[in-house]
């Protein structure tokens, strides 16, 4: 049983006052008859999503910025958290770092830390944060209908590759392309890793422009297909148009397609919309200063097509991150 069958068997249930419930970016919750609270959790490890060598105020923002990330999938405005923090000694040189990390984000989005919980035990981060949306207007996994374009912001596959150098396997394809990698794109990788820049203020200007929406973080191959299903279409991909960093373009196509499509940690959005807001969509690159790319279409069919420069179906599509997947 994997991670969303776990889930799905044992924890969704039908939703009783909530606007929405299990299986989106971030629940919602009616304030009134007007707006709603987007409200999300997320949980760090360390071995699982961090290294135990991260530099702390590094983790201080990443922990708030997963969340952030689920709120702007939805088209929410940041309000507040609550942090749940488990540590194994308190060692205040590491908290002092964590928490400036942790604050200069939330100060940053007008996010308020308002409670939580501190224990001792293995180094665990959660945290769960909420903000503000047009209950209408919020943006879901099951808007998208056939004929809709499909974007992506940002860049794909940086952070994958930040990932990996990291890391250091010695069983890694990537460590015989690490030498062709400069120390700045190296480092940018690993800042793409561990600093993903939460896509707020895109998520608020899709409101009224995207039919559905959610962030990448388990890798595009997976996460599509949530967006997909839950929609009730299927799609269409131009695999070798996903925007990412010239030093993903050096790579040997395999590799660049397994942290592309694969990698996941991106916290980019992806975003279906109706191809008339395209002129609405290219204008929003100029205004918000992020690169936007249509990446495919939504169609009829349930299923999705990952197809190569020549239009032809990949015959190896790589799979993004599953708690628990069967191994």
């Amino acid at each position: 049983m994997d991670e969303f069958a776990l889930i799905a068997q044992y924890f969704a249930r039908a939703p009783r006052r909530a606007a929405l419930g299990v299986g989106d970016d971030a629940a919602l919750w009616p304030l009134d008859g007007q707006r709603a609270l987007a409200i999300t959790s997320d949980m760090l490890l360390q071995g699982r999503h961090f290294l135990p060598d991260t530099d702390p105020e590094r983790l201080g923002h990443k922990a708030l910025a997963v969340n952030l990330s689920d709120l702007a999938a939805m088209g929410a405005r940041p309000c507040g958290y609550t942090l749940a923090l488990a540590l194994p000694e308190v060692n205040e040189a590491w908290l002092a770092a964590f928490a400036r990390g942790l604050h200069r984000l939330a100060d940053a989005h007008g996010c308020e830390l308002v409670g939580g919980d501190t224990t001792r035990g293995p180094c665990t981060l959660a945290l769960t944060a909420w903000g503000e949306v047009p209950t209408a207007e919020a943006l879901r996994r099951d808007g998208g209908r056939a004929g809709d374009d499909l974007w992506v912001s940002g860049e794909v596959g940086l952070a994958a590759l930040g990932l990996a150098l990291q890391q250091g396997s010695p069983d890694s394809p990537l460590l015989a392309s690490q030498a062709t990698l400069d120390a700045t794109t190296q480092a940018r990788a690993i800042d793409a890793h561990e600093t993903p820049v939460p896509r707020v203020a895109l998520g608020l200007a899709l409101l009224g422009v995207a039919s559905a929406a959610m962030d990448i973080s388990d890798g595009l191959s997976s996460d599509l297909l949530h967006l997909t299903r839950a929609s009730g279409v299927g799609a269409q991909v131009w695999v070798d148009r996903l925007p990412g960093h010239a030093a993903l373009a050096a790579l040997p196509v395999a590799q660049r397609r397994a942290l592309q499509l694969a990698g996941g940690d991106d916290y980019e959005l992806l975003f279906a919309a109706p191809a008339q807001q395209r002129p609405r969509v290219a204008q929003l690159t100029q205004t918000l200063g992020l690169t936007l790319t249509r990446i495919g279409r939504l169609t009829p069919l349930p299923t999705v097509q990952w197809l190569d420069h020549a239009q032809q179906p990949l015959t190896e599509v790589p799979c993004g991150f599953n708690h628990f997947a069967p191994s």
